[in-house]
């Protein structure tokens, strides 16, 4: 077929540059990445949505044997060429159903959810602060650090085992910014074997787009080590987990204007953020057992959410549903200097634009309706009586994977934002998924009872 002149500029780019094959991935609802190849001639016709697939074969995206097949349609604005296979270009996809957008798509749906925040003018901006251990696989499967050497007890920003890893971060590091992603800071996170890389934030498609493409690269990098990088929230008990930490604000559609933005002596609750802000938090707070379904979407994650567990200090990670300024103990938090709110129970398992679609609904909810958050909470959380946070009116986050799928199925906001039919999916396969955790007769079980008894 004759290709568009939006598909030649592509192709001849890409031509020029060693490229001969195409990959439009999209992703199922585990966020995770699927897609075919075609060669380069034949990008027209992979545009046109010529790729079909089988959504019976996949994870939550609502097909049964004798529905008719989708398409993935390649976002042409948006190919890397993969620096590990210069032959090779990845493109973000959407999914299509005889030529219209697929509803069942979570890129689709934020795309939606973001022209609906349009409408009312503005735009919504995400930064995810990417949070991966860098781990070696044994022969039993398990995992353990890599550098015998990583094992303080407080490890966080340690200079030694940042460049006992250097070969994998500098790679990263390098990749990172060769994309245009304006890397700014990246260390030797809270847990041994933990590294930490933050990029600019940008609207919130393009950082999904990004988070989805960083996990692809992390892998690879690592598996080139003969290692294994994971964003699993928590691998290790006695170890902190991997947040995701979701950066966000509203900015003004025309002028890209920070609409969140206060000086702190304007703001009478000193944190630097507009009235706009504060409604979004509230819209955020509303829904907030409900969103923690698909900021933290997996049973690992509520192994993460907790104030100690297996571990000898606090764990750093939310556990309520509330707010406060520079306090690491609520789930929302509004980083000093202001101008955004941080959700922070969002952990590595995250489908970015599943979460990112929710949050944006919910903290629109909150602007329109002018919700009001109350005041912010200064004090250790972990540490005030349950009296006191019964008068304060903070709710516990969602304590386990089901409970969060409760809350999850009986938002009304959720089928509002997502459709009766993904709101479906996703319970249907989280509550599979819970099922099967249950099922399964784990090796503490053993060792703690097979003597025992």
């Amino acid at each position: 077929m004759e290709a568009s002149d939006d598909v030649k500029a592509v192709m001849d780019d890409l031509r020029a540059r060693g490229v001969k094959y195409c990959i439009g991935a999209y992703v199922d609802l585990h966020g995770a990445q699927k897609g075919k190849v075609v060669p380069l001639d034949h990008l027209p016709q992979m545009a046109a949505g010529s790729e079909l697939y089988t959504g019976y074969a996949l994870d939550g995206l609502g097909q049964k044997p004798n529905d008719d097949e989708f398409a993935s349609v390649p976002d042409l604005d948006r190919f890397i060429q993969l620096p590990w296979e210069p032959k090779i270009a990845w493109a973000p996809a959407d999914v299509t159903l005889k030529g219209e957008p697929y509803p069942l798509s979570t890129r689709v749906v934020l795309k939606r959810v973001m022209e609906e925040a349009r409408a009312l003018g503005f735009g919504f901006n995400l930064g995810i602060e990417c949070e991966i251990f860098l781990l070696r696989k044994e022969a039993d499967g398990s995992l353990s650090i890599p550098d015998p050497d990583d094992r303080l007890v407080k490890p966080c920003y340690d200079v030694r085992g940042f460049l006992s890893n250097f070969g994998w971060v500098d790679r990263m590091a390098e990749t990172i910014q060769a994309l245009g992603w304006d890397l700014y800071s990246f260390d030797h996170e809270d847990a041994n074997g933990q590294f930490e890389f933050d990029f600019a934030y940008s609207d919130a498609l393009t950082t999904a787009d990004r988070l989805t493409f960083f996990r692809l690269m992390a892998k690879q990098y690592a598996a080139d080590f003969g290692l294994v990088a994971t964003m699993m929230p928590k691998p290790f008990a006695n170890r902190t987990g991997n947040g995701a930490h979701f950066n966000m604000s509203l900015s003004d559609a025309e002028t890209g204007k920070n609409l969140f933005a206060r000086a702190a002596g304007d703001d009478p609750r000193g944190l630097g953020l507009s009235e706009t802000g504060y409604h979004f938090i509230a819209g955020v707070i509303r829904h907030g057992r409900a969103l923690c379904a698909a900021f933290a979407p997996t049973v690992n994650s509520y192994k993460r959410l907790t104030r100690r567990g297996a571990m000898a200090t606090f764990s750093w990670a939310p556990v309520f549903n509330s707010y406060g300024s520079n306090n690491r103990t609520n789930s929302i938090r509004v980083p000093m200097g202001g101008g955004r709110c941080e959700s922070r129970n969002a952990d590595g398992a995250a489908n970015p634009y599943l979460a990112a679609a929710l949050a944006l609904a919910a903290g629109l909810e909150g602007v329109r309706e002018r919700l009001d958050p109350g005041e912010p909470n200064e004090d250790n959380l972990y540490e005030i009586s349950e009296a006191e946070r019964a008068r304060r009116g903070i709710e516990f986050l969602p304590q386990t994977l089901a409970e969060a799928v409760d809350a999850f199925e009986a938002d009304p906001l959720v089928e509002k934002t997502l459709g009766r039919e993904l709101r479906d999916a996703f319970v249907e396969l989280k509550r599979e998924e819970w099922r099967e955790y249950h099922a399964t007769i784990s090796p503490w079980e053993t060792e703690r009872y097979s003597h025992l008894f």
